[in-house]
């Protein structure tokens, strides 16, 4: 049978045994499977509307289930992710300044060469950045295809990644090793944090990058999900509820199958300066604010709140349920989408928040005052996101003591990178 991933000339770092890690590199063949989009969370609840009621008890089992599935899961993050404090140790902002001096502007002059071909590689490779890093760790550990199709990029939650995402982690890694100074010394999962935050952060570096990658490794957070699931979630990252909070603001990028940037790249009358503010603001999503801001999500995400969601405001129901009643209708996470500061939590207040995600943190009483004070109080939402983005790539550290390694690659003759 003729495999799916050829590439012949990827060098490979040291690897258990049966596992092959090839760098996907063309996206028509290699990514094909990035472009479906699965709402498995709408898809259940629609299904459930339709189940007659003598299975309600069932139901409730099963709910149950899933949340001790859950609880279970966090409790093993919990223990598997947190790394050990000589991880934490080795990540220093000037981790390769005296082996790679130039790192920070090869990966942006790379990240940016990757906008101007595709406006959404910026979303699409800080999604991808948490999916890595909230299963198994920030190791780079979703980039891995494995020749027995086991790994993670293939899990269903993975499927609405964009390809534009992993391109750009791998166009930066190709550059970075292309230096002769640099070649060989620094991780994937560098390069992915560097390319996620785009140097409008200090990023901090020292990651090695995991070995092992496998469907049932993925745990991810979904639309739907309640406050104590989503807490359950999240404490197994290391997260309390208000750095949740905080880091949800981003997440709204991450979860949800987001387009980004103004609201010209959604129809054909952009202005000059509604092109420069989408590139502008794409190169800053990391700065002060979380990237809902920039966000747009597909109506199956939150279609089956539309009249049934009592937290939901009337009007604005009413105005989603005019935008979705087209077949690829979507809407924007907050009405300033190309402005950076808090509206998305005002937006709470009055009912017009767009997931279930993200309306329980204001229906809930005990997320509520924190989503009042980043209403009202701007400067410690900013303050509280940079904190928990950090945090973000401390998760699940590698070193070679625990497994990790440089992973090394090289695109094959004729590929995209």
């Amino acid at each position: 049978m003729r495999r799916r991933f050829p590439p012949a000339s990827i060098e490979r770092g040291h690897q258990p045994p049966g596992t092959s890690y090839r760098y996907p590199h063309r996206q028509a063949r290699q990514l094909q499977g990035f472009w479906q989009t699965h709402t498995h969370a709408t898809a259940e609840h629609s299904k459930a509307k339709l189940r007659p009621a003598g299975v309600a008890v069932e139901l409730s089992s099963m709910a149950s289930l899933r949340m001790l599935r859950l609880l279970v899961a966090a409790v093993v993050l919990s223990a598997a992710l947190m790394p050990p404090p000589s991880a934490v140790a080795q990540l220093r902002t000037d981790y390769y300044a005296s082996v790679c001096p130039n790192l920070e502007a090869i990966v942006r002059n790379s990240v940016r060469q990757s906008m101007a071909q595709s406006q959404i590689s910026a979303p699409a490779t800080l999604r991808l950045f948490f999916h890595d890093c909230a299963v198994a760790g920030c190791d780079a550990s979703i980039m891995i295809v494995n020749s027995n199709g086991d790994d993670e990029w293939r899990n269903s939650d993975n499927q609405s990644l964009k390809p534009e995402g992993f391109q750009t982690i791998l166009s930066a890694k190709a550059a970075v090793d292309s230096d002769p100074q640099c070649r060989y010394k620094v991780s994937c999962a560098d390069v992915m944090a560097l390319a996620a935050r785009e140097s409008v952060l200090q990023v901090e570096l020292g990651r090695y990058d995991g070995r092992v990658s496998t469907r049932v490794s993925v745990v991810l957070p979904h639309v739907n999900f309640t406050l104590d699931q989503l807490n359950a979630f999240f404490s197994g990252l290391g997260f309390s509820q208000t750095e949740m909070v905080a880091l949800l603001g981003k997440r709204r990028l991450l979860i949800t199958h987001l387009l980004v940037l103004c609201i010209c790249i959604f129809n054909c009358n952009c202005k000059p300066d509604q092109v420069f503010c989408a590139l502008h603001y794409a190169n800053s999503m990391m700065d002060r604010s979380g990237a809902h801001t920039l966000g747009a999500a597909d109506c199956p995400f939150f279609q089956y709140r539309i009249g049934s969601d009592q937290t939901m405001n009337p009007s604005f129901a009413s105005q989603l349920q005019s935008t979705c009643s087209s077949s690829n209708g979507f809407a924007f996470l907050d009405p300033t989408q190309v402005t950076f500061d808090n509206a998305f939590y005002r937006n709470l207040q009055g009912g017009r928040g767009l997931l279930g995600t993200d309306q329980v943190l204001y229906s809930d009483q005990r997320s509520r005052g924190t989503v009042d004070n980043y209403a009202t109080n701007q400067g410690a939402f900013f303050a509280d996101f940079v904190a928990a983005v950090t945090k973000l790539g401390r998760i699940g550290v590698k070193t070679p003591a625990t497994g990790g390694e440089i992973r090394r690659g090289k695109p094959p003759l004729g590929s995209s990178i």
